[in-house]
């Protein structure tokens, strides 16, 4: 048996381009079944397979003449995303083999498929206490006319020297205006211990910036902290926020009984501010992350209006499978100029999918659709409300 057929390698550099292309041909398809909500596309938009070819082989036959990978992908996930001149863009959190993450800029005509990255990874400035670790980009296109990106930065904790897993996470800040220079600008700063989810409102509020937190104790536990948070800033180019409330406080018994964090940035619509949050509960297989949403008060974001009850997105079939199973996440969303919503979601931390929208679904979902009652006697009898009302309606006892 010939395991590895004699092949040029130039001949074996081209299969691979030409895959990926077809790969990148692949038109999607919407789901025939859905909620009337949302319809989630059967394939995922962005994989490690989208990842450009030069940016894995070394594609010279002279120094490369088995055609091995030199540098893997492992995973495609947690994009944040942006709609410009009529473009999709989303900056994905790309993580190599060897466990660092890293950002790429992907862009598509359609929204669903067709995701091509740019010639070249984001070239990430550093402050002065370099990134061990960079992920999980929010983008925000402030009315200060700049394009803001904050992303987790991680480092060992250097004060648990001897724990290797010991770190501490903050909100790193770039901003942009065209996705191709990023200026960095220092962390945010805060009280709180360590900051995950941290996104930037896109409207000054009196003036300020506001910012959605979630602080933590810990790294992975949130301990005595958690909760989406609210703080000002005065300055973007040195943030500091002085003082922090919590919008929406994690809850016993729910989809964010042990914590839940923002999305990507609010959309704002004629009702209110539309906010795409993950929850976490914890199960005997291990930690579960769904998507849920809610509305704020447009002229107040931090003050909580309609809070649908439940989850929005749960992962379902392939999606449950991956490195952290049973996972679904989002830190980008899209509206376009049809009022359109794309709703980029990572699944099981190892490949992008989008589900499609529209403001108008998404704004009665969440203006009718009833609060988590807390109690199973209490969700019966909601239930049992919903059924009378049907029966009544069409005549039936």
């Amino acid at each position: 048996m010939v395991f590895f057929p004699s092949v040029a390698a130039d001949d074996r550099f081209n299969d691979l381009i030409g895959q990926q292309r077809d790969l990148l041909a692949k038109p999607n398809i919407v789901e025939e079944n859905h909620n009337g909500i949302y319809r989630r596309c059967l394939n995922p938009v962005i994989t490690p397979d989208h990842v450009p070819v030069d940016w894995r082989y070394d594609l010279s036959p002279q120094s490369n003449p088995l055609g091995l990978e030199r540098l893997g992908i492992n995973a495609t996930f947690n994009a944040g995303a942006i709609y410009i001149d009529g473009g999709y863009r989303v900056v994905v959190r790309v993580e190599g083999h060897d466990r660092k993450s890293f950002f790429a800029v992907a862009e598509s005509a359609t929204g669903v498929d067709g995701f091509e990255f740019w010639d070249y990874p984001v070239v990430l400035p550093q402050t002065d206490e370099p990134d061990t670790n960079v992920y999980d980009m929010r983008l925000t296109l402030h009315e200060d006319g700049y394009i803001y990106g904050l992303f987790c930065t991680e480092r060992k904790d250097m004060s648990q020297p001897h724990d290797l897993s010991a770190a501490v996470a903050q909100c790193g800040i770039v901003r942009t205006h065209d996705m191709k220079t990023w200026e960095r600008l220092p962390d945010l700063v805060t009280r709180s211990g360590q900051q995950r989810n941290v996104v930037l409102h896109p409207e000054f509020i009196d003036g300020k910036y506001g910012l959605y937190t979630r602080p933590q104790d810990g790294f992975i536990s949130v301990g005595a902290g958690g909760g989406i948070g609210w703080g000002l800033s005065t300055d973007m180019t040195r943030a500091v926020i002085e003082h922090e409330v919590i919008v929406d406080n994690k809850a016993y018994h729910t989809i964010k009984e042990l914590k839940n964090g923002q999305g990507p940035a609010p959309i704002k619509t004629p009702e209110g501010w539309l906010h795409l949050a993950h929850g976490v509960r914890n199960t005997a297989a291990g930690l579960r992350y769904v998507l849920y949403m809610f509305m704020t008060d447009l002229n107040e974001p931090w003050r909580v209006t309609h809070a649908p009850g439940g989850h929005f997105i749960a992962p379902q079939g392939a999606e449950r499978v991956g490195d952290v199973s049973n996972v679904v996440f989002s830190n980008g969303w899209i509206v376009n100029e049809s009022s359109e919503v794309f709703i980029y979601y990572a699944s099981s931390d190892t490949r992008l999918h989008v589900a499609v929208s529209t403001i108008e679904r998404l704004v009665d979902y969440c203006l009718n659709t009833p609060e988590d009652p807390l109690t199973s006697a209490a969700c019966v009898a909601q239930r049992v409300q919903l059924i009378e009302r049907n029966r009544t309606r069409s005549g039936a006892k």
